[in-house]
């Protein structure tokens, strides 16, 4: 076996050129939120109906396209030893794919009609979430190949969410002002727009393929693309118990993320009174996000990444508990519910920065037990994982809404609804929250001697003779 390249120690070159990976990606990614919906029924005139079967569609397809192209990458690099790495590439491949089939979804069904326009913009949609992937899958598994310590991946886990951070606020800037200018019905704007975000994710993206470096790949002259199977995964489920322990967090935190974003506004409106709440809600948590972004490796430094991933899920959980039985003995303050609320969802979240540094850990983990070093198909997979959890969570918040008895075409709701409100929205988070912490805390099973196998055979495979520098 033998490595693709021998630097030592990361570099801030190697963080920015990270950082730009998400940053990147979320240029396009961040108009398929709000900003798509209008965009489908207001602009196209898409039927409600024919939506929702478009969605589901999709979504099938967004869940499933993650293991799919991992597997792709680990096969053609099994095959071909590419001297340039494992997983750069792709992004050089997906970079011009990512921009143009986003320009192509915002523009080109806006220029037909009926069922045509459905037809084409389906095309689209599917041709979008396939670059996008193409992208996304060797930019995050891309992490498992620069870093080699727990500071150094939870420091890539922050870069990488400082890009994210970045890259989803940039385009929500842009392209409501340009929908303000044109109209929201006008189809000029949204073109426009997505050539704009299209253009500068195509120049982030390149650079993070320009100033990254895959450092941990190894290229065994054995291994045979035969021998790697999309069934591969089912063997990592059976022996990858830190693997496991990924995708149920995966699952929790994505459901909560997904739960509480579809039921705040419901907690300010009926609860709190006053729903203009929401803005400082956002202006408290982004400061509070990055200094968690900023703190991170210096803790991951100090206790290791998994206890301090799993002290942030406790110490969220615990805020979450508190805050709900306040809730539930006395009317509380909306400032002090806002500053309690943001604490909760902000330290906890901190298991959402970091966790990428985890999966990195169980690849490594993975090549000890099966021999195997599949990035891309564990990456894929604890995708579909947090997929699942945002289907979860998108799905059971309207249906829990009316298990409450909301009823939306009242002046006020009753007292029990509104104490059903407090239960989805302040006790849902601390069970999904412990949730996740019971994944790191009785799942994850990688111990010290673990880690000194690990490196042993990190070790054994950089003394080997390199394939290519």
């Amino acid at each position: 076996m033998g490595k693709i390249t021998k630097k030592d120690g990361l570099t801030k070159k190697h963080w920015i050129g990270y950082m730009m990976g998400d940053f990147g990606g979320c240029m396009t990614f961040a108009l398929m939120g709000s900003i798509v919906t209008v965009y489908y029924v207001d602009v196209l005139k898409i039927n409600v109906a024919t939506l929702a079967v478009l969605l589901l569609i999709w979504n099938i397809w967004d869940a499933v396209n993650d293991p799919i192209m991992g597997t792709i990458m680990d096969k053609m690099f099994a095959k071909h030893k590419n001297k340039q790495g494992k997983f750069r590439p792709w992004l050089l491949r997906s970079t011009p794919l990512l921009a143009v089939t986003s320009i192509a979804f915002w523009t080109v069904p806006t220029f037909f009609e009926g069922t045509t326009l459905i037809c084409v913009l389906f095309l689209c949609k599917i041709l979008y979430e396939a670059c996008y992937t193409m992208f996304n899958i060797p930019m995050g598994s891309l992490l498992s190949a620069m870093a080699n310590t727990d500071q150094e991946r939870a420091s890539l886990s922050s870069a990488r969410g400082v890009g994210s951070m970045i890259g989803n606020v940039i385009p929500l800037m842009i392209m409501p002002q340009l929908l303000k200018i044109y109209g929201e019905t006008n189809p000029k704007g949204y073109g426009i727009g997505a050539a704009i975000c299209a253009s500068i994710g195509f120049v982030v993206c390149f650079l993070h393929y320009y100033l990254t470096e895959e450092r941990n790949i190894v290229a065994d002259k054995k291994e045979d693309a035969a021998n790697i199977k999309v069934t591969d995964i089912l063997g990592v489920f059976k022996k990858n118990r830190p693997f496991i322990a990924l995708c149920v967090h995966g699952i929790c935190i994505c459901t909560n993320q997904y739960v509480a974003s579809t039921l705040g506004m419901y907690m300010y409106k009926d609860v709190l009174g006053d729903v203009g709440l929401m803005t400082y809600t956002g202006i408290i948590t982004t400061p509070f996000m990055v200094l968690i972004l900023i703190s991170g490796p210096i803790l991951a430094k100090k206790f290791g990444l998994e206890k301090t991933i799993r002290s942030s899920l406790l110490i969220g959980a615990v805020l979450y508990i508190l805050l709900f039985a306040l809730h539930m003995i006395m009317t509380v303050n909306p400032w002090l519910h806002i500053i309690l609320a943001s604490l909760a969802s902000g330290i906890s979240t901190m298991s959402i920065y970091m966790q990428w540094g985890m999966v990195g850990e169980a690849i490594d983990y993975n090549e000890v037990v099966t021999g195997k070093r599949t990035e891309g198909s564990i990456y894929g997979t604890f995708n579909l994982t947090r997929r699942i959890g945002q289907a979860i969570g998108n799905s059971s918040a309207v249906l829990m809404l009316s298990w409450v008895g909301y009823n939306a075409g009242a002046a006020a709701q009753s007292a029990g609804t509104i104490n059903g409100i407090k239960v989805l929205c302040v006790l849902l988070p601390a069970i999904f929250t412990i949730g996740s912490w019971a994944a790191f805390k009785f799942l994850w099973n990688i111990t010290p001697e673990i880690r000194a196998q690990i490196a042993e055979r990190k070790a054994a495979n950089k003394s080997s003779p390199d394939v290519s520098v």
